[in-house]
């Protein structure tokens, strides 16, 4: 292992240029008859807490500070002597994520370090066999479900401890071994905490294997191109593992982030936000601060108005929101973010109505904002009010009955064959977000949106 050591330090050039592969997938999509069924729930939800914890929350510098330091293994497997959370509470979190207006929990319950927050009898590196002697997804998992909210956990086949994961043909039975660990671990979480609704993969996959793709060539190293997955003689068997995961767990929706068919896409971080797309369910996951998704001394704490907006935008283009705190060393969340969850949370309990249950459209995004339907009910988040004038946008073929601000006064408007003209009361518009609903005289039920001409 240690003369592999000295190979990882070669692999940082290159993994830093690939970090696009890396957010990269080319999972297919599920397409049995249940598929719509079995993720409907999560789409209603629209909105979840993610957490990165584990013993990479003790140094406090970030989920990859082993791989981003190059902390040998045996050294970074210390950290796992300190970890002994005296302040873990699972129902605190559940309390804080419900009070922050979040549907559904995920938790990882094993990250790319190889530390597992759960019991595995074929390894040592876990919280049930170091310090804390405790199953920390036993408690999470218990909390999340008496909380009334979708329990979902957080695998990486990848483990930065095995050398096979980096260079699978020469160091292929090293493969076999990482291969059976994600096999066990998987069955692990399969069969021991009762239904599961949601696995969050992440690390696995052709695209990570060989860890964005070290070639050699006749000219020398360099690395595989980002839309060329790895294709040489070793296999994750992702599909076997999948499959007998959802054998398992019958009703349990699945990410993008293996060579499985997935149930949803995953996109990472604010800049990902992306396109509209109402033919395939989809989650942005981002974080609630600055940096990385563990722990962090003194994280600066996003602006509310930037993650409100965030949260409306993916739902004003069809998709969920995942987002991520990072619980201290002791177990605790970060009072700042806990505090910044619970204003998310305020305003949802006013306008939640806009987001809960609805999908995107009828109008795509534009200048304006975005729009959300529900039925008969359509909801204008106007995040750029227009200056002197009405807010103008492409008529609707049905015909709009009623306008108003959501918990205030009517907005007087004109409908014609081309255009839907609102007149915002002065002084009505809202520093973050000015929600306002229409009531069609019939439901919208048709999947086609409404392009809205750029100024």
């Amino acid at each position: 292992m240690s003369s592999f050591l000295r190979i990882k330090l070669q692999l940082l050039f290159i993994v830093a240029s690939c970090v696009p592969l890396l957010n990269a997938q080319w999972a297919p999509f599920v397409s049995d008859p249940d598929a719509a069924q079995r993720i409907a729930w999560w789409r209603e939800a629209r909105f979840g807490m993610f957490l990165h914890w584990g013993v990479y929350s003790i140094p406090g510098r970030g989920e990859w500070v082993e791989w981003a330091e190059q902390i040998p293994v045996d050294q970074y497997a210390k950290f796992a002597d300190q970890f002994h959370p005296e302040r873990f509470d699972a129902d605190a979190w559940a309390r804080i994520a419900k009070a922050g207006g979040m549907k559904y929990m995920v938790l990882t319950a094993r990250h790319h370090d190889g530390f597992a927050l759960f019991d595995d009898p074929g390894s040592s590196f876990t919280a049930m066999k170091s310090a804390a002697r405790h199953d920390f997804v036993a408690d999470y998992v218990k909390a999340v479900r008496k909380a009334g909210l979708g329990v979902g956990l957080y695998y990486s086949p990848l483990d930065w401890r095995f050398p096979g994961f980096y260079f699978p043909g020469i160091y292929q039975a090293n493969a076999i071994e990482l291969r059976e660990q994600y096999q066990r671990q998987i069955d692990e979480l399969a069969t021991h905490y009762g239904k599961l609704d949601i696995l969050w993969f992440d690390g696995g996959g052709n695209e990570w294997l060989g860890f964005g793709g070290l070639q050699f060539t006749g000219s020398g190293w360099r690395a595989r191109p980002k839309d060329e997955p790895y294709s040489g003689s070793f296999d994750w068997q992702d599909v076997k593992t999948v499959a007998h995961l959802r054998q398992l767990q019958p009703g349990i929706i699945l990410n993008d982030r293996t060579n499985a068919p997935a149930d949803f896409r995953s996109r990472e971080g604010d800049g990902a936000l992306g396109d509209f797309d109402n033919q395939h369910p989809w989650e942005l996951c981002t974080t609630i601060t600055e940096g990385a998704w563990g722990f962090q001394a003194n994280a600066k704490v996003k602006p509310l108005a930037q993650l409100l907006r965030l949260l409306v935008g993916a739902a004003g283009r069809d998709g969920n929101m995942l987002l991520n705190v990072g619980p201290r060393p002791d177990g605790q969340i970060d009072p700042p973010q806990a505090e910044r969850l619970a204003e998310i949370g305020q305003w949802l309990s006013q306008f939640g109505e806009s987001i809960y249950g609805t999908r995107g459209g009828p109008w795509l995004p534009g200048a304006y904002g975005v729009s959300t339907h529900n039925g008969t009910m359509v909801y204008l988040h106007v995040l750029h009010p227009p200056e002197g004038g009405p807010l103008v946008l492409p008529s609707l073929p049905v015909r709009v009955a009623k306008a108003w601000i959501l918990h205030g006064g009517d907005v007087p408007f004109q409908q014609t064959d081309q255009t839907l003209m609102l007149h915002l009361p002065a002084g009505s518009s809202d520093a973050i977000d000015t929600v306002v609903k229409l009531e069609l005289a019939e439901p919208w039920t048709s999947s086609a949106v409404v392009p809205v001409p750029e100024k």
